[in-house]
């Protein structure tokens, strides 16, 4: 008795200490606050944006890898997956994920079962439903409804397969197909190699129409865990058994595998891609080839945890945390490697080198400056380096710096200049040593004043010779081009005035200061294109494209599209961020400026209901961009709109604007308003939700709106943890900020520097559900300097 008495009084004394400790940890929890997720991975839905909207793909890659294996549902669509389609028609190596073209899509696999009697991914595809789809950074498997299973992951420069067959199917199968990729017929060999490897490459490359010249070839060596039973080649529709080789005839080449199903019903492929050589590939492959599957898999979760926490969130509910580190694992996955493991790269020449570090290509730069940079440069600083210096090699290789790189060949697709503040906002966060920050300076100095030989690949600023010589870029249709600064004279005018504002503080950092004051002589030059007799919606001024001779071209109505780009004079008229003082002034002063802003975001229905103000009466739709006047968060030229209230002495606007906003995005697969263009779209909405954005690109400086996470910490690449604290932060409420501290004490400014971020330790943001008067008159120092 007294021994079940002294067991009764241990188990007591122990429930005691237990639900003691249970009640401390509970109170230490409240007292510290929202808490991090343990692994935010699994907060990550990489169907978001998988439509005709977003044009995201779900399957696996790791942060800026080579590789980003995922199936294919659609030919000739964007990302060659399309979530409304039930048909897989193979899993293919090579995504852009969000960009608006089809391109890429290279080297598809797919299993299958029984007599291979096709080539045409029509005939062989397999239905599939999302409830057997799963999905994770780094892995993507699904439950074909043959009962085939297909898993994917990736290490930087290789695909991992595993397919499973159920069991009394038949033949086990691999089909390869080279010749066609998205929808678009390519050039290419395949070649089987013994009993266990196919080898092959394709000339690929069409891109937003722009066809010709904007070629790349890129190679690939896959080893399978099992020997071939038997195997065949086809050209075109004509399949040959136990033939070799292939090559495209019209349309399609490619090779098939066969697996007795004696031996095993799991066949594995390791598949690594290279674009200098078929050697490149297999060197790729041999180097990263992991163990197994499964630690392929586990490495990437692994990859991804960590670079996912490099800007970690607390609080807000579970759909605003899928929604942001959705968006976060999105803005992570270019630019892309582009060299092999021994750093070789295929240059802009077509030819071979090796450069001295990683080598980065997959350039989006029209829709990255703006947003998706920052992020890099942020997180990442030493890739930030890299890419930096790949640019240079571009240059150095090419003869000219790139606008729109695909693979190792420029696309010449956007306009405007938009290397100049992608490469200014490196330097001036003093990511690049002095050499290169010179050799980048000459190039760009190059590109800001002259344009390429009628015979190179690149038509950089095509714009020049008129907007040099005037300060603005004459308006001319030329034929043939689909893109070019001199049809979207307009918008080139601006974005060229931007980038060599940003290019001007460059240049006097580096000590030039006669190219520096040429080049801030321009920052003014949208006031050239300032007509103050164009009116609309109540207000007088706008900015007009011009002809060579200065007369207006085309229709001056601000609300039609022609000759800017993707965008009216209406959304354009912001896009003069380096002077906010000059642009307003032209606007009759900051108070005409501000009631013009609040015409253009409808601010009576943004602080009545920012629901309704984003869902009807901004721009709805990512293509919707023409002949509107209101607000468009769907297209990279209105970024920046939101932060344009800090200079108009009401930075509180900013933080009801991106509330607004903030309702565009959900956590399933409509959650993206707009192509997320190689994270773009996805930057954005992570800037926004975390309480910083760099609004004058190339500025180095970031304005500091009401944070919509009560705590984001921020862990760049060998720095110190940042720790931005916003106490009852909530995304689904109008909140502004009413004071910031930092370790310097109050900022009484509505900015902080990049190395004042990057040393500010913890950042306590206090929030307010009423309009206050913080950071009025203290907005971020203009580009151009008076």
């Amino acid at each position: 008795m007294r021994a079940l008495k002294r067991v009764f009084a241990a188990l007591l004394l122990t429930t005691t200490v237990a639900t003691a400790s249970a009640t401390s940890g509970v109170a230490n929890a409240k007292e510290q606050g929202p808490q991090f997720a343990g692994d935010p991975t699994t907060l990550v839905d990489t169907s978001i944006g998988n439509n005709g909207d977003g044009t995201t793909f779900p399957g696996a890659a790791v942060p800026f890898g080579m590789v980003q294996l995922s199936p294919d549902t659609q030919l000739n669509q964007y990302a060659s997956y399309d979530y409304k389609q039930d048909t897989i028609l193979g899993f293919s190596h090579t995504h852009l994920s969000g960009v608006g073209c089809q391109t890429m899509g290279n080297f598809r696999f797919m299993p299958t079962t029984g007599a291979v009697t096709s080539s045409d991914p029509a005939q062989y595809g397999a239905k599939f439903s999302h409830d057997n789809e799963t999905r994770a950074p780094g892995y993507y498997g699904v439950k074909l409804d043959n009962g085939i299973r297909a898993e994917l992951s990736a290490t930087q420069r290789t695909g991992q397969h595993r397919y499973t067959y159920p069991a009394g199917s038949g033949p086990e199968n691999v089909l390869i197909e080279v010749g066609e990729s998205n929808g678009s017929t390519y050039a290419g060999d395949v070649d089987v190699v013994g009993d266990d490897t196919v080898e092959g490459w394709l000339q690929g490359g069409n891109f937003c129409g722009e066809t010709g010249k904007e070629r790349y070839r890129i190679f690939f060596s896959a080893k399978f865990d099992r020997k071939f039973s038997s195997f065949g080649t086809w050209t075109d529709g004509t399949l040959t058994p136990n033939k070799r080789e292939a090559a495209r005839g019209t349309k399609r080449a490619g090779a098939w595998l066969t697996f007795d199903p004696a031996k095993g019903d799991q066949v594995g492929a390791s598949v690594g891609l290279s674009y200098t050589s078929v050697d490149g590939a297999r060197l790729n492959r041999k180097a990263e080839q992991p163990k197994s599957f499964d630690k392929a898999r586990a490495a990437a979760h692994s990859t991804w945890q960590d670079e996912l926490n490099r800007m970690r969130v607390a609080g807000g509910s579970t759909a605003d945390q899928r929604t942001y580190y959705s968006a976060l694992y999105h803005s992570l996955l270019h630019p892309s490697i582009g060299s092999d493991v021994d750093n070789r790269y295929r240059g802009f020449d077509d030819q071979v080198h090796r450069a001295d570090s990683t080598y980065y290509q997959m350039f989006s730069l029209w829709d990255t400056y703006r947003s998706q940079n920052q992020l890099v440069d942020l997180l990442n600083p030493d890739k930030a380096a890299d890419m930096a210096k790949s640019v240079l090699h571009i240059y150095q290789d090419g003869g000219w710096l790139p606008r729109w790189g695909l693979g190792n060949s420029e696309t010449n697709v956007m306009s405007g200049d938009p290397i100049t503040p992608w490469i200014v906002d490196i330097y001036n966060r003093g990511l690049l040593d002095n050499r290169t920050s010179r050799q980048l300076f000459d190039a760009l100095w190059k590109n800001v004043n002259e344009v390429p030989s009628d015979q190179s690949i690149f038509r950089g600023r095509d714009g020049n010779p008129t907007y040099v010589k005037n300060g603005w870029v004459g308006y001319q249709n030329l034929p043939g081009y689909t893109y070019g600064d001199s049809r979207q004279a307009g918008s080139a005018t601006l974005e060229y005035a931007l980038a060599d504002c940003a290019l001007s503080t460059m240049a006097g950092g580096l000590g030039y200061q006669d190219k520096a004051a040429a080049l801030a002589s321009r920052c003014d030059n949208f006031t050239k294109l300032w007509d103050p007799t164009v009116t609309s919606q109540g207000f007088s001024g706008f900015p007009v494209a011009r002809n060579a001779d200065g007369t207006v071209a085309g229709n001056p109505d601000p609300t039609q599209t022609a000759p800017f780009h993707e965008g009216t004079a209406w959304q354009y008229e912001w896009l003069a961020q380096q002077d906010p003082k000059t642009l307003f002034g032209l606007m009759g002063g900051p108070a005409n400026a501000e009631q013009r802003l609040d015409k253009f975001f409808d601010m009576p229905t943004v602080l009545a209901d920012p629901a309704k103000a984003a869902k009807e009466s901004w721009v709805n739709g990512a293509y919707d961009y023409h002949n509107n006047f209101a607000f468009n968060p769907n297209n990279e030229p209105d970024f920046h709109a939101p932060w344009m209230y800090t200079w108009t002495g009401a930075p509180w606007k900013t933080s009801a604007v991106l509330r607004a906003m903030r309702t565009l995005f959900s956590d399933d697969v409509y959650g993206m308003p707009g192509n997320d263009d190689l994270g773009a779209t996805s930057s954005l909405l992570v800037f926004a939700m975390a309480g910083v954005f760099e609004a004058q690109p190339g500025s180095a400086t970031y304005v500091v709106s009401a944070p919509m996470f009560e705590k984001v910490e921020i862990r760049p690449e060998h720095g110190r943890p940042i720790t931005i604290e916003a106490p009852g932060a909530d995304a689904s409420k109008l909140q502004y900020v009413s004071s910031v501290d930092t370790h310097k004490g109050t900022l009484r400014q509505s900015w902080l520097s990049h190395e004042d971020l990057l040393h500010s330790g913890t950042i306590r943001v206090k929030l307010s559900d009423t309009p206050t008067s913080w950071g009025v008159n203290a907005a971020p120092p203009a580009l151009a300097q008076d």
